[in-house]
């Protein structure tokens, strides 16, 4: 059981808490300490000083004071007006997260939110009724503003939620379960709209898809190793301790434990090629950056998640402090450099799939097929390959380097860092796709090699691919091939067929660079 409010939230857990594997609830003492700050905001009402975002407008009317009778209305026409996404709806799940954020955040007990809103939100997560909410909109700066808007019109009987696997009106669902609309109390809105929660939302999504991508970068980039009859030298720890970044580290450990007891690799021991490509020997540099860059992101996420980001922050009735938590320079900065990162694992796994085809490596044919000429084997398959990691290039200018005046100055540098979420993870997908073109390429050279077999691990992979895509002996519509593998990774399937074969614990920065 999840205690929102009071327990540490990870990237894990909220996704577990979305996906129905773990409860979470509102324990009494954090009822006690949000019934508390609502009463400081309550009484700031009652003494009549103004305090910005209790009795004030917002962002540039906050000099305009909001009469007692007023404020119930403000809160209102503040969700109202604000409520101007566009775009298709983000999915279901990314908006999930973002009701599951934001109740953890209320919950702390400095927003000064009424517990008949938290217990509406918490009744909504418990019968999976899900805010629309557009996926363009904010710009990162006074937290998701746009987006946070429509996630809680429902609240007002607004907008429109995902129930049921369909669209309807908030109103009719509403009336479904003898439900009104909630009239929301001082502070409310700004509580519910101020906050990053749109941004995080995407990143923990991130933060498990960047992962699944390198820990099958990996595994893939190890069996093509074999498949070409590449050298394990690159991957000897005594090189990596003389240059010791974790991720480096750590890759070079998964690699050497993938390729030992090798038929394939003693069959070329001693052999008179010197050296291979960079996109294999430099596996352990390449990836192992990448992995820095997720644990920056995951690190950084799971602060953000903690955190108290509307505004202002209620601490007792003589502080009440405006500032900028909202800000998503935070979580901007550390997004660009993922989205970065994940470029980069998806073009040198490009280079590899290439690199396969190319009919240098002992015993694998050009285009990775004995018949060609009548046959164009994979050579097109590596186009699409290709035609991804120059997408991703293009994804890559940080959008965190921009910034537009909003709200007549008074928003005058933004994060941007909603863009750079969805970017990055649409170059996660990218990458995925990328990845499964690698692993038909890297399994058909594996074919090559035989009657000699790979490492017991290699071994369990390669068998995992061909139980749902089988050895290409001429030409075929290699995209089912590649939506295939797709879904091979998607699912966790070859991590799942060599877990009995890989020893728990056994490196060095498992903890720091695998949990999440």
């Amino acid at each position: 059981m999840f205690h929102y409010g009071k327990d540490v939230l990870t990237a894990g857990k909220a996704l577990a808490i979305a996906r129905g594997k773990l409860s979470a609830t509102l324990a009494a003492d954090t009822r006690s300490q949000v019934a508390a700050s609502q009463r400081i905001v309550e009484h700031v009402v009652e003494q009549g000083a103004a305090v910005y975002g209790i009795n004030t407008g917002f962002g540039p009317l906050c000099n305009q004071t909001i009469s007692k009778e007023d404020t119930a209305i403000l809160q209102k026409k503040l969700l109202l007006s604000h409520s101007v996404g566009v775009g298709k709806p983000i999915d279901r799940e990314v908006a999930k997260l973002m009701l599951i954020l934001k109740i953890h955040a209320l919950s702390q007990g400095y927003s000064g939110i009424a517990l008949g809103v938290l217990d509406r939100l918490l009744w909504q997560l418990e019968e999976d009724i899900i805010p629309v909410v557009p996926e363009q909109g904010s710009v990162g700066a006074s937290g998701d503003l746009a987006p946070l808007s429509h996630l809680f019109l429902p609240l007002l009987g607004e907008g429109e939620v995902f129930y049921q696997g369909s669209r309807y009106p908030t109103n009719e669902i509403l009336a479904k379960y003898n439900k009104e609309a909630l009239i929301l109390g001082p502070k409310a809105g700004l509580a519910l709209i101020n906050g990053t929660q749109f941004i995080a939302a995407h990143a923990v999504l991130l933060v498990e898809r960047f992962h699944n991508c390198l820990v099958h970068a990996d595994l893939i980039a190890a069996l093509m190793v074999e498949g070409l009859q590449g050298s394990d030298s690159p991957f000897d720890p005594k090189l990596h301790q003389v240059r010791p970044y974790p991720g480096t580290v750590h890759v070079a450990q998964r690699m050497k434990n993938f390729l030992s007891d090798s038929a394939i690799m003693a069959d070329h021991e001693n052999c008179d090629r010197v050296q291979d490509p960079y996109s294999l020997r430099c596996v352990p540099q390449v990836h192992g950056a990448s992995r820095q860059a997720w644990l920056h992101l995951k690190e950084t996420v799971e602060i953000e998640i903690n955190a108290v980001t509307d505004n202002p922050i209620v601490f007792s009735e003589e502080e009440v402090i405006s500032g900028g938590n909202f800000h998503g320079q935070p979580l901007a900065l550390p997004l660009d450099y993922a989205c970065l990162a994940l470029s980069e694992l998806g073009n040198i796994s490009d280079r590899r799939s290439y690199l396969s085809l190319e009919g240098k490596s002992p015993g694998v044919p050009k285009l990775l097929l004995t018949e060609t000429g009548v046959n164009s084997g994979f050579m097109i398959v590596q186009y699409t390959s290709a035609a991804l990691a120059s997408e991703n290039k293009t994804l890559c200018f940080p959008a965190s380097a921009d910034s537009i005046p909003t709200s007549l100055g008074q928003e005058d540098h933004v994060s941007m860092g909603s863009i750079g979420a969805r970017k990055a993870l649409r170059v996660c997908g990218n990458v995925e796709k990328i990845l499964a073109v690698e692993m038909l390429c890297a399994a058909q050279a594996v074919d090559f090699q035989r009657p000699l077999t790979s490492s017991p691990v290699l071994e369990a992979a390669h068998t995992a691919i061909r139980q749902q895509i089988p050895f290409a002996t001429e030409d075929r519509i290699f995209a089912k091939d590649i939506n295939a593998a797709l879904g091979i990774l998607q699912r966790g399937d070859l991590l799942a067929a060599t877990a009995p074969y890989i020893t728990p614990n056994a490196f060095t920065y498992t903890s720091l660079l695998e949990e999440f």
